[in-house]
């Protein structure tokens, strides 16, 4: 798809997580990466959809442009309902000019206080990164700026004197970038916070590793307070289990939550991969008006729906 945009100029502003993933499966996980900063979720730039319905009825909302009144806004609600609302057969997407240029800035640091000082740096500053990632193997903060040559090498220039001496600048990503920090077969978690609770969030985690004995390695998006934690698949059930239990209890301190989207069969049945979610009544009402019979994906999203 981003090829076939870029001979206009336009890009569909997602990453790509997983490699190969497609449009629909994209939307129904709600699957967003690093530019999320500037450009929003996958919610944000859907503009259309067009589902089949549980009684193959084919439902319409939204339109093609921005500014449109057409209907129940149903992208929003099937955007993350991993296919348990209806088939999603149609999107139409809100795009935005491919930059001219753009940097990744990134700077190796020393701990979890020194990754605050950095973040908070960055957050107060006048440089608007279309990206801040973090990156805890080894600690490094990455900004990723994008525009105009001049404004992009203005901006750098300002990010490297924030993050002070060992900065470097490329026009390059870091390895990793935009990447979940697990591979197939392996335990990757989804964690979220408020913004000024990431700096703890990354020491309780920290923690929570040498507690467990475990290499539990965390990347995302530290501009928004969405990161992502990734154990071998080899890890012993019961540390699984222990550490989700403790992020859990570390997502909770900041106004946050912890679900676990991939793992091994002998960890997926015996964890609780979701937790505790608020308005799981409203979800089930919701379910039970789109698929009464229980016919789409039965039992892959939360409560069993």
């Amino acid at each position: 798809m981003q090829e076939a945009l870029r001979p206009a100029g336009q890009q569909l502003a997602l990453d790509e997580p997983l490699p190969g993933a497609t449009v629909g499966g994209t939307v129904a996980v709600n699957a967003s990466g690093p530019r999320r900063m500037l450009y929003g979720t996958v919610r944000d730039l859907l503009i259309g959809v067009t589902v089949v319905r549980a009684d193959g009825v084919v439902a319409k909302a939204g339109g093609k442009v921005v500014k449109n009144v057409a209907g129940y806004d149903l992208g929003k609600l099937v955007a993350g309902s991993y296919g348990t609302l209806g088939v999603i057969t149609e999107c139409a997407f809100r795009l935005h000019p491919l930059p001219a240029a753009r940097r990744y800035v990134s700077a190796r640091l020393d701990g979890p206080e020194d990754a605050a000082r950095a973040l908070s740096a960055v957050l107060g500053a006048q440089v608007v990164p279309s990206a801040l990632e973090i990156d805890t193997d080894p600690l490094t903060v990455t900004a990723l700026v994008e525009g105009v040559p001049a404004g992009v090498a203005q901006r750098a220039a300002d990010l490297e004197k924030l993050l002070g001496d060992g900065t470097t600048s490329t026009e390059t990503p870091p390895p990793g970038w935009g990447c979940y920090p697990w591979r197939p077969g392996d335990v990757g978690i989804k964690l979220t916070s408020a913004l000024s609770r990431v700096p703890y969030l990354l020491t309780a985690a920290g923690v929570t590793a040498q507690l467990h004995d475990v290499a539990l390695h965390l990347r995302g998006s530290a501009g928004t307070g969405v990161l992502y934690a990734g154990l071998p698949g080899g890890t012993d059930p019961g540390s699984v289990i222990g550490v989700v239990s403790d992020l859990r209890a570390a997502t909770r301190a900041g106004a946050g939550h912890c679900v676990v989207l991939t793992a091994p069969p002998a960890v997926r049945s015996r964890v609780d991969v979701w937790g505790h979610v608020d308005g799981l009544d409203l979800m089930r009402r919701v379910k039970e008006q789109f698929d009464p019979l229980g016919i789409l994906a039965p039992g892959r999203f939360v409560g069993g729906i």
